[in-house]
């Protein structure tokens, strides 16, 4: 028996039924972080090092928002998870990697480009055990706004604060491929680990911490805008200067280190993993 042939309309009714607006903005905000963390690499190929880090720091933006857009619009879903996860590999694991190596590791000839390899290995390994604990309602929540290990895009940011200082304070120091490489291993180790990091989408403050925020947030904005190099390397410091406390607070038996393989977990559980904030 011949199938009924569907007009266009009929086609689109029965095909696209399910791609409301409100479905299609967070995967569309993830696609834009996606392509600044391809941007970046295009930059640092044409040694545009200001630009390739303030297109990864824009892919850090749309990152936050994809996650905000699908709560608030009710959009989670399958598809946004993964597509989240490989955004995120690309924007904060191969992007940054590109970047430093171009900038500094690339001196050091196949053993930079060693190092670069090994942020991206252990950038997947964190994204792949990220999603097995979202399956599996094991990540940060309201009531442990704790991720486990260094999250990518926070790697990242610390993998380029050499960059960072070199474009407030000019000279070659920051640039030595040593350096770049400590702070691949640092990362590396960290993303890896099972070191509790402070998760600040979960993070709860008391009304009079909020309302406290509001006059300072009046004043980082115009400091933002006019001395943004500086903002984002204090406020680097200040994420990092957390960690400890952090650890401190939760105990060392959470910091025991992880392996770079992660638990055989059901193909239905990881369907189920919804886009990371």
């Amino acid at each position: 028996m011949a199938r009924e042939r569907l007009s266009p309309r009929q086609w689109a009714s029965d095909h696209l039924e399910d791609m409301s607006i409100s479905k299609v903005i967070p995967s569309a905000l993830t696609l834009l972080g996606l392509c600044s963390g391809a941007t970046a690499i295009k930059f640092a190929l044409m040694q545009e090092w200001k630009y390739a880090v303030a297109a990864i720091f824009c892919a850090m933006i749309f990152d936050m928002l994809d996650g905000q857009a699908a709560r608030w619009l009710g959009a989670d879903s399958r598809f946004g998870g993964q597509l989240d996860s490989l955004a995120d590999l690309v924007s904060f694991g191969l992007a940054p990697a590109i970047v430093v190596y171009a900038w500094s590791l690339s001196q050091m000839g196949t053993a930079g480009w060693i190092g670069a390899l090994i942020f991206c290995i252990c950038s997947a390994c964190r994204l792949a055990r990220f999603n097995i604990e979202a399956a599996r309602d094991e990540g940060a929540t309201q009531s442990h706004p704790y991720f486990t290990g260094l999250p990518t895009p926070g790697a990242a940011g610390v993998l380029l604060l050499p960059l960072l200082l070199s474009f407030e304070f000019p000279g070659e120091w920051f640039r030595e491929p040593l350096l770049s490489l400590a702070l691949i291993a640092m990362t590396a180790i960290l993303m890896v680990s099972r070191v509790p990091t402070p998760c600040l989408k979960h993070t709860q403050f008391d009304r009079n911490s909020r309302i406290a925020a509001v006059p300072c947030l009046a004043m980082l904005v115009p400091l933002a805008i006019y001395v943004p190099w500086a903002m984002l390397i204090l406020g680097l410091l200040i994420y990092l200067a957390t960690i400890p406390f952090v650890i401190s607070k939760l105990g060392f038996k959470t910091a025991t280190p992880a392996p770079l393989y992660v638990e055989a977990v059901d193909a239905d559980d990881l369907e189920n993993v919804v886009p990371p904030g």
